[in-house]
């Protein structure tokens, strides 16, 4: 019989990544689909949900894909993960989509990787077997459309994979879990709004994302719960003129999971009982875009201890040439030492439109 070993550098890595990256996660497995891929949204402290209105809604919110009648563009993104460790990880993203005239909606396609780094396989004697790398992917396809004035919705399908360990001995597939999930979104945008007497025109946005939804991740005998959380967001256009665009946003996400030394609550039932545990991520970022080309960003993150303590502020910066859309952000973190200080994201969009 063979098992698997790793340093305690390594441990601690894997660890972190559950727990110290993407928030505590209430135990749940392949946290990677909680990251989020774009550089604009990063910047502004993590936010999108209300807001989504390219290519990368289908993370934020696949109801934003319905809003987008013009559309053909591809997302990428990349970022080394954790930087602080100097490790091995990276995080990748692309996306392709478009508008569909006979769906009457835009239709996208997702490919999201995480690489985990490279480990050491050994024997029960010490005797070490060779290396092997970690992984886990997911695999997505979205739908977006309009369901009534200033009003749409989107739902998103996904296969995930999770490679932690490869089969081997006693160890068949030990490693390695599989499952499938949907998001489902809305948004509304009102083309006009009253406020205070003053007809105000497309400064609103309004969105709920439901994530993840599907069964547990199961490892040979352990099953683990998916990140399923609810997501809501709201986007308010402070200047919008010939030269100059201010937004502000923000974003609340709660966790549905429940898990303790008796297992995970399975779905439905942890859409309830994960309201008593845990706590509400807030995000707050504001966009100023001059001319349509050059964009500066900033923002702040926070979570309550029990849902995983997470506090940082953002910054990041992007510029519009032709078809292209090129942005970064960069991860200022409260604490000394954090493992995600220092952590940069770059994303690029090309936007051909529609053919006519």
């Amino acid at each position: 019989m063979s098992m698997i070993r790793t340093s305690g550098a390594i441990l601690t890595l894997m660890c972190t990544l559950a727990v110290t990256s993407y928030g505590q996660a209430g135990g749940a497995a392949v946290p990677f689909l909680l990251i989020a891929p774009d550089a604009r949204a990063s910047g502004m402290g993590e936010v999108g949900t209300a807001i989504a209105d390219d290519i990368n809604a289908v993370f934020w919110n696949p109801a934003g894909l319905g809003f987008q009648t013009n559309t053909r563009q591809i997302a990428l993104s990349f970022s080394k993960w954790l930087p602080q460790f100097n490790a091995d990880l990276f995080y990748s993203y692309g996306t392709y989509g478009q508008y569909v005239e006979a769906l009457d909606g835009t239709i996208a396609g997702t490919f999201i990787f995480m690489n985990l780094g490279e480990f050491t396989r050994t024997a029960d004697d010490g005797t070490e077997l060779g290396k092997f790398r970690s992984n886990e992917f997911s695999i997505g396809v979205s739908y977006g459309t309009q369901i009534g004035k200033d009003v749409t919705a989107g739902v998103q399908i996904k296969y995930i994979q999770s490679n932690l360990a490869p089969a081997g001995g006693q160890q068949a597939s030990a490693g390695t879990g599989v499952s499938a999930a949907f998001d489902i979104g809305f948004q509304w945008k009102p083309t006009k709004l009253n406020i205070l007497g003053a007809d105000l025109d497309n400064v609103l946005a309004l969105g709920v994302n439901l994530q993840n939804v599907g069964p547990k991740m199961t490892y040979l005998n352990e099953s683990d719960p998916l990140p399923t959380s609810l997501r809501m967001g709201i986007g308010f256009k402070l200047v919008e003129d010939e030269f100059n665009d201010l937004l502000i946003s923000a974003d609340f996400a709660k966790l549905l999971v429940r898990r303790d030394s008796l297992g995970s609550d399975a779905i439905p039932k942890s859409f309830v009982s994960a309201w008593g545990v845990g706590g509400i991520e807030t995000g707050i970022g504001l966009e100023y875009i001059y001319d349509q080309a050059v964009a500066l960003r900033g923002g702040y993150f926070s979570e309550p201890k029990a849902a995983g303590a997470r506090n940082f502020f953002t910054l990041g910066a992007g510029v519009t040439y032709d078809v292209f859309v090129l942005d970064f952000s960069y991860i200022l973190t409260v604490e000394d030492n954090h493992p995600l200080a220092n952590t940069l994201r770059f994303s690029l969009i090309v936007d051909w439109g529609v053919e006519q």
